[in-house]
């Protein structure tokens, strides 16, 4: 049996992506096994011992640097609230643009503008915004907005995409049976994209809760878990930093696996109605 030889190009790309994935992992790595030192450890190696002393200390103890409970739940109400926003809106415009309206190109494009502006820039110019105009900025209000001002392009993306491929038939399928517009939406078009949309609120609630630069000037006098995070690094000098690191990561991750699952048990659920 004659076996394809394998390039010189092969080789290449395959140590680009070994030596991508060390640098995407190896930090998450290192902060996860470094926050089960022992009662003794450091921030460094090697390690001196192993326990779970340090995840104690986090979740039992008063910290005397930092409040965790308060930013973490100020992080997690703020990603509720940006992923619940995104997802209508991004919703609503989808539908929208399904049809060309006057301006929708210029709209489209103002959109989407602030992907490609620093986010350190957007964080400040809201800051003054709402200081010129007399108002406190908080994390419920000018961070929310500077967070959406990340998420909605995102969300816009994916619902373009899916209604470019959506296949009108089926409207016109459940209209011809007499249903309204409503009832098309609501048993025709909406199941469709449900994945869909769990997936822009995912990109939602995960791009918002991990957001640092957009949340930097806009927080007001109370911060989130990022910046919370990014003060204690000047302030804390045991692992108890990196069982934070490593809780916040776990949280992320399944929040990710839940929604995959969800998108999933839907998917299984509509070949079942399309098989029976």
């Amino acid at each position: 049996m004659n076996s394809e030889r394998r390039g010189p190009g092969f080789y290449v790309l395959t140590a680009f992506f070994v030596l991508f994935v060390l640098f995407l992992y190896g930090p998450l790595s290192t902060i996860f096994i470094l926050s089960f030192q022992g009662p003794n450890g450091g921030l460094t190696f090697p390690m001196n011992g192993t326990s779970m002393h340090w995840f104690n200390n986090l979740l039992f103890e008063k910290q005397q640097v930092g409040d965790f409970g308060g930013a973490f739940s100020r992080s997690l109400i703020l990603g509720l609230m940006t992923m619940a926003a995104t997802v209508v809106v991004s919703l609503l415009a989808g539908l929208a643009f399904r049809r060309r309206f006057l301006g929708s190109g210029p709209l489209f494009y103002l959109a989407i503008a602030s992907l490609i502006v620093p986010s350190i820039l957007i964080s400040l110019g809201i800051g003054l915004a709402f200081q010129v105009l007399g108002f406190e900025p908080y994390w419920y209000s000018s961070a929310f907005g500077a967070h959406l001002t990340w998420t909605l392009p995102f969300g816009l993306l994916i619902m373009f995409a899916v209604f470019n491929r959506f296949n009108p038939a089926y409207e016109e399928a459940a209209r011809d049976l007499g249903a309204s517009s409503w009832q098309t939406f609501a048993h025709v078009v909406l199941p469709i994209i449900l994945p869909s949309l769990i997936g822009v609120g995912l990109f939602g609630f995960t791009l918002s809760y991990d957001e640092f630069a957009r949340t930097l000037m806009t927080s007001g006098s109370f911060n989130t878990l990022p910046l919370e995070i990014y003060g204690m690094t000047t302030n804390v000098t045991t692992p108890v930093l990196y069982a934070l690191g490593t809780l916040t990561t776990v949280f992320s991750l399944a929040i990710i696996l839940v929604a995959l699952l969800t998108i999933v048990v839907l998917r299984l659920r509509r070949a079942r109605r399309l098989a029976g």
